[in-house]
C-alpha cells in the first residue's frame, strides 16, 4: 500500500474521510449552536449566571468568571482557576449558551475532584504540544533520507498526540455529563430546554472524536509509510 500511479493512496484512505468527518463535525457544531442560541430559557437566566450557580453549588466560589473575545471560545483555565465564557454565551439566555456555560463548569469539578482522566491530560499537554511540531517534519524527513531513526522519532511523536487526543474524549464527554446532570437535577433548564443543550453539547463531541480520528489516521499513515520503505 502506497504510491499508485502517482497517488498516494494512504492519503486517501487515512486523511480524507476523517478529515470529511471532521469538516462535518465543525460544520454540525456551528449550526447546532446557531440554532439553539436563538431559544432563550423561560427563567432568563445567561449563561454567567449559570456557570457561578453551578461552581457555587460545587463549592468552588474561588473559581472566577470571565469574559473572552470570540464565539465558542469557551474554555476553563486551569493554571488561573477561571473559566472563561465567549461573548457568544457570557450575556446569553439561551439553551446553547447555557449548555456550553456549564459544560466548562463541568471541567472545574473535575479538577477539583482529582478527575483522573484530566490529571492524565494534562500531564501529557506539554508533551504532545512539542510532539505535535516536530513529529511530522522529523518523519518527512527521515523518509526522505530513508533514516529509520528519525522515522521512528516521529511516529513516537506523534504517538503522544494521538494519545492526547484519545484522553481528551472521556474528558469532553464526562464534562458534557456532568453538565446535562446538573442542570436536569436542578431544574434550571424545562425538558424541552434541555433538549436543546444536549443537542448542542453532543455536536460538540463529535468535533473531539473527528479530531481523535484524524490523529490516528495520520498515525496509521505514518506507520504503513514507514513499513513500505522498508520492504
Amino acid at each position: 500500500m502506497g504510491y499508485y500511479y502517482g497517488f498516494d493512496i494512504t492519503y486517501f484512505i487515512f486523511v480524507i474521510p476523517p478529515l470529511i468527518l471532521a469538516m462535518w463535525a465543525q460544520h454540525k457544531v456551528k449550526s447546532t449552536f446557531k440554532k439553539y442560541n436563538k431559544v432563550q430559557n423561560f427563567r432568563g437566566l445567561t449563561g454567567a449566571s449559570v456557570a457561578r450557580r453551578i461552581l457555587d453549588m460545587n463549592g468552588l466560589n474561588n473559581v472566577t468568571i470571565e469574559r473572552v473575545g470570540g464565539n465558542l471560545t469557551d474554555h476553563y483555565d486551569p493554571r488561573s482557576n477561571v473559566v472563561r465564557l465567549s461573548d457568544s454565551t457570557y450575556d446569553s439566555m439561551s439553551v446553547g449558551a447555557i449548555g456550553v456555560a456549564a459544560h466548562e463548569c463541568g471541567h472545574a469539578v473535575q479538577h477539583a475532584q482529582g478527575y483522573v482522566p484530566i490529571k492524565l491530560r494534562n500531564m501529557i499537554v506539554p508533551f504532545a504540544s512539542i510532539s505535535s511540531n516536530l513529529a511530522f517534519p522529523l518523519a518527512i524527513v527521515g523518509l526522505i533520507m530513508s533514516w529509520d531513526t528519525l522515522i521512528y522519532a516521529g511516529i513516537i511523536l506523534f504517538g503522544a498526540v494521538v494519545l492526547f487526543h484519545l484522553v481528551t474524549l472521556p474528558v469532553e464527554i464526562n464534562a458534557s455529563r456532568r453538565a446535562i446532570a446538573t442542570l436536569d437535577e436542578n431544574m434550571i433548564l424545562a425538558d424541552e430546554e434541555l433538549d436543546g443543550a444536549k443537542k448542542v453539547l453532543f455536536a460538540a463531541a463529535m468535533t473531539y472524536i473527528a479530531a481523535a480520528a484524524t490523529a490516528l489516521g495520520n498515525l496509521f499513515r505514518l506507520l504503513v509509510l514507514a513499513n513500505n520503505r522498508r520492504r
